[in-house]
């Protein structure tokens, strides 16, 4: 049986602030998105990695679900494996409680380590310090976590990275009513599935997700009048959803702003009042100069 040489690093972490539990992960491999994150928000987390068993992530799952602690959940889930030496995955619970493992027969540099909330993993590494310092990034660092999570492979790479190259990234993170419209608890699951800077290219669609899904600080709202205004009607003009500007913030700019919102997908930072989401005016200024 010819055995997939997957080069694969992974962390999974939890906020304890705010419940959500994240996965973050790199491989020289098509589609890993695919394959190793799995989370279900006040449950836990799966990475399943090296000759990865996808099986263990929803049975992971259901067992971290009946109660099983996730050491007791490594040791179920390997208890039958004819593959076992091959396999290389983590568990984490709802609280942030983790357990690990690396087959004895899993391909050079491969190795994990847990630390506070996280928990690092990788197989065909150019050494141990590319799991390593994912867990001191994560450690060290403060503010949201899929910004930790990105830092951390950022980090790994820096350290050494996978011994084969570069492919494909992922970032999977839940948290209960995080998704879009709060009717789901997927907050983010961004995916690169093929491209020669993948960690730059997953950076790029988080801000991405920023800028769509995130609300404005309303301290930073701008007044729409003055050069505001006109630099907003110039543009509403150029994308035919303005006839003429108008001296004021009349309805009928109102109306085709709140086209353009829609047309962009900014639902989430449009606001009903007088007043503009400087990031939407910037994304306005970069269409212009494109």
């Amino acid at each position: 049986m010819s055995i997939p040489k997957v080069a694969t690093y992974s962390i999974i972490g939890f906020d304890p602030e705010t419940g959500e539990t994240g996965i973050a992960v790199q491989s020289k491999f098509l589609g890993v998105g695919a394959v190793v994150p799995w989370a279900e928000a006040g449950t836990g987390a799966v990475a399943t990695q090296s000759f990865a068993n996808t099986g263990f992530g929803p049975d992971g799952l259901q067992l971290l679900k009946e109660g099983f602690s996730a050491a007791e959940v490594v040791e179920k889930l390997i208890a039958d494996d004819k593959d076992a030496a091959l396999r290389q995955f983590a568990i984490m619970d709802q609280n942030g409680r983790t357990a690990a493992y690396t087959g004895s027969e899993c391909f050079d540099w491969a190795g994990h380590r847990e630390g506070r909330y996280c928990t690092a993993q990788g197989n065909i590494l150019k050494n141990k310090e590319t799991v390593e310092q994912m867990v001191a990034s994560f450690e060290s660092s403060e503010g949201p976590i899929a910004e930790r999570l990105l830092a951390a492979l950022d980090a790994a790479q820096a350290a050494g990275g996978d011994s084969r190259g570069k492919q494909s990234a992922a970032l999977f993170i839940v948290q209960r009513e995080g998704g879009y419209g709060g009717y789901n608890d997927r907050k983010y699951d961004l995916r690169v599935d093929d491209h020669k800077e993948p960690l730059a290219e997953l950076r790029r669609l988080y801000e991405l997700h920023q800028l769509y899904f995130t609300r404005p600080d309303e301290n930073d709202l701008l007044e729409l009048d003055g050069e505001v205004l006109e630099e907003v009607q110039e543009h509403l003009v150029r994308e035919n959803l303005l006839n003429q500007k108008a001296a004021a913030y009349t309805d009928e700019v109102k109306a085709a702003l709140e086209a353009y919102f829609m047309q962009e997908n900014f639902e989430e930072r449009w606001q009903d009042d007088d007043k503009i989401d400087p990031a939407v005016l910037t994304f306005m200024r970069s269409r212009r100069e494109s």
